[in-house]
């Protein structure tokens, strides 16, 4: 209780506050959590960082561990489910084209079947805290990101910052209560399981990227961690693999003349990053051998319609058959999630949100889709 006192002490002393946010800085620039700034990208600046970890009860902690394999798994069994996304996703693709031309990749890869097999899922759950007992829970979904889950070399930096700020701040106290991350050691691990599946030793890794991104640093630690396995890299974009890419006879693909083994979208999520060129590119890549992080179907299960199609009653155990408490662990997270379809039930959902417009979130398609989330 003392240290928290003292945190709450530093809160009314600005100068001391400017002393420690100067620390922070430089320990952000000195121990890889720079930013390249987006109107000169060869300059680089400090992370957006907060200067003492924010508190988070236990409980919600261990929720958030024991329901994510829930949802790794209800992912792709989404994928798997062609059906499922046909029926969930009708309405939308009648009204976004982004999703449709997804959707129309992902019919063609149904008809001429999977190049892989395999698929590596790596899945990020964003969650907002409310703690009224109403609600019945800890944790409550805000959505499922399959395909940019980013910012994970960052996060292995965090702790140890705060943890540095602590220190400076008197607070050893609160320091063995920051958790350590080893996210950038584990997608490595991840993505190397990957690359030894595909069982071509010569094959690389692609990273496919903007050409300036805010987590620009975060590759090459996740690169660099590669290297060190004796796996090799290639980051680029889809200009790029356009010009240089081809398939083999075989379906094997091949970009600059390197075999790919694993395809790692970090760009693609949203309509502005596609032309014509960039469309037919992410069908050469479906098409190939290679392993996708993520597929088409995994993609298009992270969809806010496909979310919202899982809140509605009974949808949850068509995936998990014969298992309630996992139904319960998942549907415990869930808000209020309303279609705006052009139905009487959209229409409710449109009414509902007129009339009460500070009780809800008007939540896009983009990584996501078209459902009002109540808060």
């Amino acid at each position: 209780m003392k240290a928290y006192r003292t945190l709450y002490e530093l809160m009314d002393n600005p100068e001391k506050l400017q002393v420690l946010a100067k620390e922070a800085k430089v320990f952000c620039l000195l121990n890889g959590l720079p930013y390249p700034m987006k109107e000169s990208p060869e300059l680089v600046t400090y992370a957006p960082v907060t200067l003492f970890p924010t508190p988070v009860r236990g409980a919600v902690f261990e929720q958030a561990l024991a329901v994510q394999p829930h949802y790794n798994l209800l992912v792709d069994r989404i994928s798997q489910d062609a059906a499922f996304l046909e029926e969930a996703l009708s309405s939308t693709v009648l009204a976004d084209d982004f999703t449709a031309r997804l959707f129309n990749i992902h019919k063609q890869m149904l008809s001429e079947g999977r190049a892989s097999p395999i698929v590596l899922g790596i899945n990020r759950s964003d969650y907002m805290l409310d703690e009224r007992e109403d609600l019945g829970g800890l944790l409550k979904l805000v959505e499922i990101n399959t395909f940019a889950a980013g910012a994970f070399g960052t996060s292995d930096t965090i702790a140890p910052l705060h943890r540095h700020v602590l220190r400076l701040a008197g607070l050893e106290g609160l320091r063995s209560s920051v958790p350590d991350s080893n996210s950038t050691v584990r997608l490595a691990s991840a993505l190397q399981r990957a690359w030894e599946l595909y069982a071509r030793p010569q094959a690389a890794i692609l990273f496919l990227v903007d050409d300036v991104e805010m987590i620009f640093f975060s590759h090459f630690k996740l690169i660099n961690e590669l290297r060190e396995r004796g796996i090799s890299s290639i980051r680029n974009n889809f200009e790029f693999v356009h010009k240089t890419g081809r398939l083999s006879s075989d379906d094997r693909l091949f970009v600059d003349g390197l075999e790919v083994a694993v395809v790692f979208f970090r760009y693609g999520y949203v309509p502005g990053h596609y032309t014509e060129e960039s469309w037919a590119t992410r069908l050469l890549m479906e098409r190939s051998r290679a392993i996708k992080c993520p597929d088409i179907a995994t993609h298009l299960a992270g969809t806010k319609k496909v979310q919202q199609v899982l809140a509605q009653p009974g949808v949850l155990e068509r995936f998990f058959p014969e298992q309630p408490q996992v139904v319960q662990q998942i549907r415990a997270t869930f808000v209020g999630s309303y279609t705006l379809d052009q139905c009487p039930e959209g229409d409710r959902a449109a009414a509902m949100a007129m009339d009460s417009p500070d009780r809800y979130v008007l939540k896009p398609q983009r990584e996501g889709g078209g459902c009002l989330a109540k808060v």
